[in-house]
């Protein structure tokens, strides 16, 4: 069998990437392990073709059209022509994408097509209260049209998705995002310094403007605290920097404990359980997710971690069990629950041993990989 992932974000060495690059990764390394041969199709962050196989998964970044108002096409275009020449050598059985990556790719017979929601345009129109854009409204119904087959990663994208958009009669699965827990393990730390840690895209969405104003409220009771922001920087339309936005509005506010608040950027996918490792308790005040990634990982590594009531966040978190909810747009309730967490240690320590447990029975790697295969195979008959 041969999976064929369309994708920009594959994780590449010095270049920043979301949720999206760090899933393919995890499960095309983990399909290879199974004998599935694995290749990815995207655009290149550099200007120029590059070529290369890591880990057993064949990667073609291909070279970004700069033709004013018409690159889309030729994007597109550059994408179908390789699809075409990897399938004459190699027969794909399956090409997956996102929500809007079908819209303009031409279908070849006998391959199946699927869409994993992630999270589409429409998916997240609500949470960002703002209006459907036209164009990309239109390439995501155009896509939906195309596909096969739908996998949704949790039950809420599955819902939500379709209050806007038509599954079209086709197969919809669900099946969780896996989380690498021989990656995402326990680090025992000599001495636990009192850190709060946030890493994902820094962003409106992410709730990262709340947990800057609850950071206080949480510094009045334990004054030793501090607030560790990684992820990459996200820009407005205009192209100004919202970190920079959150550093001149936001902060001034704060007076002296601005000091104590670290924008650290983006650091490699591998990085990330050193940097969780450091946390005291780990926060992901999201006002919407599909499934979300950060949370799992952090539980997987035994950390308390409070993670948002909304969207899958009850699917995702047991609360006070397996971790806690907040309110993401109320800074007092996400402060209440960090400093929980900070005045029951030994209670803490016990929901992050059950966190674990929860992770390796819902999200394990191996197991997500299964269920992936037997679905590509149900398509394929």
């Amino acid at each position: 069998m041969h999976i064929c992932f369309l994708t920009n974000e594959y994780p590449k060495e010095g270049f920043p990437h979301g949720g999206m690059g760090s899933f393919v990764k995890t499960l095309a390394v983990a399909l290879v392990k199974k004998g599935i041969k694995v290749s990815v199709i995207g655009l290149n962050y550099t200007s120029k073709n590059e070529t290369e196989t890591l880990e057993g998964v064949r990667i073609y970044r291909l070279k970004r059209s700069t033709v004013k108002l018409f690159s889309w096409y030729f994007n597109f275009k550059t994408i179908n022509k390789k699809i075409k020449e990897v399938h004459k050598t190699a027969p794909i059985n399956i090409v997956e994408a996102s929500e809007l990556g079908l819209a303009f790719i031409a279908k070849i017979k006998n391959i199946k097509y699927i869409i994993r929601l992630h999270g589409g345009h429409h998916f997240f129109a609500e949470s960002e209260n703002r209006k459907i854009n036209k164009w990309k409204g239109f390439q995501e119904k155009r896509s939906f049209k195309k596909s096969d087959a739908f996998v949704a990663v949790s039950q809420f994208v599955k819902k939500h998705t379709e209050k806007y958009l038509s599954y079209n009669s086709k197969p919809v699965t669900y099946i969780n995002n896996p989380i690498n827990t021989e990656l995402f393990q326990p680090i025992v730390v000599n001495k636990q310094e009192p850190k709060i840690v946030f890493a994902g895209t820094v962003c409106e969405k992410k709730g990262v403007r709340q947990l800057i104003q609850a950071f206080p409220l949480v510094k009045k009771e334990y004054p030793d605290v501090s607030l560790e922001i990684y992820g990459r920087d996200w820009f407005f339309p205009d192209g100004s920097s919202y970190i920079k936005m959150l550093q001149e509005k936001e902060l001034p506010q704060l007076g002296e404990i601005i000091n104590d608040i670290h924008f650290h950027g983006a650091v490699k996918f591998t990085d990330i359980p050193a940097v969780y490792a450091t946390a005291a308790v780990c926060v992901f005040p999201s006002h919407m997710e599909t499934q979300g990634l950060v949370a799992p990982e952090a539980m997987a590594m035994k950390k308390a971690v409070v993670f948002t009531k909304l969207g899958p966040g009850p699917e995702t978190i047991e609360n006070y069990k397996t971790g806690l909810l907040c309110d993401p747009y109320n800074p007092e309730d996400i402060a209440e629950k960090i400093v929980w967490f900070f005045r029951n240690e030994e209670k803490a320590e016990e929901i992050g041993k059950a966190a674990r447990e929860f992770v390796l029975e819902k999200y394990h790697l191996d197991k997500i990989a299964v269920q992936n295969i037997e679905f590509y195979n149900s398509l394929s008959k």
